[in-house]
């Protein structure tokens, strides 16, 4: 069954076309979101379930009631209810490049300084250890999360790590399901609530590999799969995604366990050399 995302009224006016059909346990949680719609519209379903008192599955089953098809689809409706659809600062922000500028270095500068902030120098050193001997290391994460997956994927290989990222889901899967004992596979989501990175981290826990999670949301279904989890600062809108502070935050914390990584393989620099090498015969 196919299920709209939008209609007459958004994600509100449906809550309040339904409330007298629904049952004590959704019309908790639509009571919930209705009284913290700012608030809501930038939770996971981990957390707007604990705020509200109820499962996730009961959030689900509210937002297949109201006719989305799940609980994202439905914080779209909601972010354009709260005016969502103006991703650039509201409607009256200026749109003059030298604003915009200042405006974009300010959000960039408060998801930097807020991410090394959260990091936890155990867990990194920790997270660090465990890659520099692992026989391989694949990364996994779908849309912005994808773009630093292959950026880190490519920071390891200069070191003379054997890493891999997918953009096909399910090679991902094949891949992680033949990983040799001691491998490392981390998963990248803003949110936490992908569903494929989910599924990925899950598989290798089930394998018995070495797990973690980098994402800006303690709870969060991926944290559940998690051997270490590494914390962003970062807040992504559902109606834009948040890309500027999803990735700088992400390439921040990389940056900061590829520094970590370092102090373990005294061999880098001669690795480095021998990869810059081999791609000299790329450039003018």
């Amino acid at each position: 069954m196919t299920r709209s995302t939008t209609g007459t009224g958004g994600a509100l006016g449906r809550i309040r076309l339904h409330a007298d059909s629904l049952s004590p346990s959704l019309r908790r949680v639509a009571d919930h979101v209705t009284a913290h719609a700012d608030t809501a519209v930038h939770q996971t379903i981990t957390e707007v379930a604990l705020s509200a008192g109820v499962s996730e599955a009961t959030i689900t089953r509210l937002c297949h009631k109201l006719n989305y098809a799940g609980f994202h689809a439905f914080k779209i409706a909601l972010a354009s209810d709260l005016g969502g659809m103006h991703p650039q600062g509201g409607p009256h922000a200026s749109t003059d490049a030298p604003s915009q500028m200042q405006r974009l270095t300010q959000q960039a500068v408060r998801s930097l300084e807020g991410t090394a902030r959260l990091l936890d120098a155990q867990v990194t050193g920790d997270v660090a250890e465990r890659l520099s001997r692992a026989p391989r290391v694949d990364l996994t994460g779908q849309g912005n999360s994808s773009l630093t997956a292959q950026f880190f994927a490519h920071r390891l290989l200069r070191i003379g790590v054997p890493a891999a990222t997918y953009p096909d889901p399910h090679l991902a899967a094949v891949s992680i399901s033949t990983l040799p004992r001691g491998s490392v596979v981390i998963g990248l989501s803003g949110t936490g609530s992908t569903l494929d990175t989910i599924g990925h981290l899950k598989l290798a826990q089930e394998c018995g590999l070495y797990t973690v999670a980098v994402t800006h949301r303690a709870a969060s279904p991926i944290t559940r799969h998690a051997s270490a989890v590494l914390f962003t600062a970062s807040q992504e809108d559902p109606m834009t995604d948040g890309v500027l502070d999803t990735l700088t935050s992400q390439l921040l914390l990389l940056e900061a366990l590829y520094a970590a990584l370092l102090t373990h393989r005294p061999e880098a620099d001669a690795m480095l050399r021998v990869t810059a090498s081999s791609v000299g015969e790329k450039k003018v």
